[in-house]
């Protein structure tokens, strides 16, 4: 116990550390005067919680909450957002994705006129070990304030993914909490396989702008709210 604990400390200090890295050299490569003129955050934190159906099929043990906090650098042509997992079932693996829409209100309850995600752009896996509660990843794209996808095919305008989530990667995983996992129908399209389970835990939209936290300078003069690029 006193080496995992070891261990779980040892990789906080290494990732504070990437963060302060990350913090110092995006920081130096923006020119003052742009980073003035937009006011914006460099670096922003901020939580996803459980689906609550699922909230067991997650935890390691029955009294401890399973926990997910993302930190997102601001860069000069990207951002670098890391995923810090915790209290988390060991050997379970994931799908990381930003998506248009949460189906959660702000404070955290089901929201009633939620429908469907919206435009969803898969990221990245995300792998919990076998013998540890804790996992991180880490991806490097256009995120803050600009993330947004359109098809003219389907007559899609720009649409913008402000939200982060991450679903079960095997629907077996989430069968002990009512998932239906030997019903093909019911899958969910959230990983490489278009075979994927549940949603497992996602961001909640600002109580104010009603966007995702990606969204870091919302437009609030008009309904609904719009992000300023």
């Amino acid at each position: 116990m006193k080496n995992y604990k070891f261990v779980q400390l040892f990789n906080r200090v290494v990732l504070d550390a990437i963060l302060f890295l990350l913090v110092v050299i995006t920081g130096a490569t923006i020119l003052p005067s742009i980073a003035s003129a937009q006011n914006k955050e460099d670096v922003i934190r901020f939580n996803l919680v459980p689906n609550p159906q699922f909230a067991d099929c997650l935890r390691r043990s029955s009294f401890e909450e399973p926990r997910a906090r993302a930190t997102v650098v601001r860069g000069e042509v990207n951002d670098t957002l890391i995923l810090d997992l915790d209290g988390i079932k060991p050997g379970l693996a994931f799908d990381l994705f930003t998506v248009q829409r949460s189906p959660f209100l702000s404070e955290g309850t089901a929201d009633p006129n939620f429908t469907n995600f919206g435009l969803a752009w898969y990221q990245s896996d995300i792998q919990i070990g076998k013998h540890t509660d804790d996992g991180n990843v880490r991806i490097k794209t256009v995120l803050l304030d600009d993330i947004f996808g359109f098809d003219p095919d389907v007559r899609l305008p720009p649409t913008n993914t402000f939200h982060v989530g991450f679903w079960f990667d095997n629907p077996q995983d989430a069968a002990a909490c009512g998932f239906p996992a030997n019903d093909p129908s019911k899958f969910t399209p959230f990983n490489g396989e278009h075979k994927a389970g549940p949603l497992a835990m996602i961001s909640l939209p600002d109580p104010v702008s009603k966007l995702g936290p990606l969204c870091t300078n919302p437009d609030t003069s008009h309904t609904p709210a719009t992000c300023n690029p």
